[in-house]
């Protein structure tokens, strides 16, 4: 079959215009005269791709077997890559300013892929807290059985306290034998919205290793990114996502993705390889209709959350709110200005009493759902204390502020009138 014309070249740019990031998910790393003239790129159902030569076979496999750097130079089978994969990650890397990016099969699949990547027996990772408890979880009980440690520090911590966990990681290592392999973050931290100072993390670390000993510096920016906030500029160098969340918006898939500097994806890239972790083209193709909304959606909610909590915060039977547009320690404020470009739509909600009063909260909603998960188009509200953190045990969750009155709560992209009358409704019911 002739092909019906010739690819247009990709660009982002006109003249010396740079394209935005919304504009460029409408069509970057795609042609439809690839694909019979298809304005959308087609789901690519295939487990294998067929070879122009044997000598193109070797060089491929060349890239996936790591004797030559970097992506695969063209499909081979799709544990590895496939189109809607790749037209994927070329659309993720433009909202982080990434060099590249890696689609994973779930949010909890892309930490878990990079932590393997990244850290060896013996070694130690630093950590802000709290985590994801799943994340928590994969780095104090799984990843431990193979000698490996950790140190962590609250989000909020300054730089010299940053130091100090730095200092104390290094005498670990050389305890145990091993290195400072990664420092991982959460910003802001699930629950509890706690912001994390990247500048000042990049700068302990940068002081106090040199050369190929500096450990790298993840963070999962799953509650503000890519919107409301670019770490890679505040100099992280690998930004975590679960694509489940706001980038898929739609409650209807699971994925997760990784972005960054190249050098450190050509490390994690061999390991999805020989796992397995790589998302499915279906759920790219998903995540490719909803990166066409991304901005849109997540503007929307934004502007909800807003009016939400600003209703709540004066709201006789609620006791606080763990909301960005609403801080007031100094240094969160501080940290929030110098990071972020918006308050996000996710929140803590701290009912005036205990369990029972915030689980009659959560039985009488209307609108909102009683459901775990974030950044859907619906408003979604959950008791991270029973749910999503009841593993975590309770003189930690104690020590991280996840107490018996904190609802979180994820906005969505309702009309915000109607979310607040539900809201009333339910506090009526406390």
């Amino acid at each position: 079959m002739a092909m019906r014309g010739k690819p247009k070249t990709n660009t982002k740019k006109i003249g010396d215009k740079e394209l935005s990031p919304a504009t460029l998910m409408m069509g970057l790393g795609y042609d439809p005269v690839l694909s019979e003239g298809s304005l959308k790129p087609p789901i690519f159902l295939t487990s294998t791709f067929a070879f122009e030569s044997a000598a193109a076979g070797k060089r491929f496999f060349e890239h996936i077997t790591g004797k030559r750097e970097g992506p695969a130079d063209g499909l081979v089978y799709s544990r590895f890559n496939g189109p809607n994969q790749e037209i994927l990650e070329d659309r993720l890397a433009v909202w982080d300013g990434a060099d590249d990016s890696l689609v994973f099969s779930s949010g909890m699949s892309a930490i878990a892929t990079l932590l393997l990547a990244l850290v060896g027996q013996n070694d130690v990772i630093v950590h802000s807290g709290p985590l994801y408890a799943a994340t928590e979880t994969l780095i104090a009980r799984i990843l431990s059985r193979f000698g490996v440690s950790f140190v962590d520090f609250p989000a909020g911590a300054t730089r010299e306290e940053i130091d100090a966990i730095l200092g104390r990681a290094q005498a670990l290592a050389d305890e145990k034998g091993g290195k400072v392999a990664l420092v991982y973050l959460e910003s802001p931290a699930n629950p509890t919205n706690a912001l994390v100072d990247v500048e000042a993390v990049r700068g302990a670390r940068d002081a106090a290793f040199t050369g190929e000993q500096k450990p790298a510096i993840a963070i999962d920016n799953t509650f503000l990114g890519p919107l409301w906030q670019k770490p890679l500029r505040q100099g992280a160098e690998l930004v975590v996502y679960s694509l489940t969340k706001y980038a898929g918006g739609h409650s209807d898939l699971v994925a997760g993705g990784v972005s960054g500097d190249q050098h450190l994806l050509n490390v994690i890239r061999p390991m999805r390889n020989t796992i397995g972790t790589i998302c499915d083209p279906n759920t790219a193709w998903m995540l490719l209709r909803s990166l066409e909304t991304l901005e849109l959606r997540m503007s929307r909610a934004g502007e909800n959350a807003l009016k939400v909590c600003t209703f709540l915060r004066d709201h006789p039977k609620v006791e606080g709110l763990g909301y960005l547009g609403f801080i007031a320690d100094p240094r969160q404020k501080d940290i929030f200005d110098r990071h972020c470009t918006g308050a996000g739509s996710t929140f803590s909600l701290f009912i005036k009493g205990g369990e029972e009063e915030s689980f009659r909260f959560l039985d009488a909603l209307k609108i909102a759902k009683l459901a775990v998960s974030l950044g859907g188009t619906e408003t979604l509200a959950s008791h991270p204390a029973a749910m999503t953190h009841l593993s975590v045990p309770d003189e930690r969750k104690k020590a991280l502020g996840i107490t018996n009155n904190l609802v979180r709560v994820s906005v969505g992209i309702e009309d915000p009138d109607d979310l607040i009358a539900d809201f009333a409704q339910a506090l009526d019911a406390v």
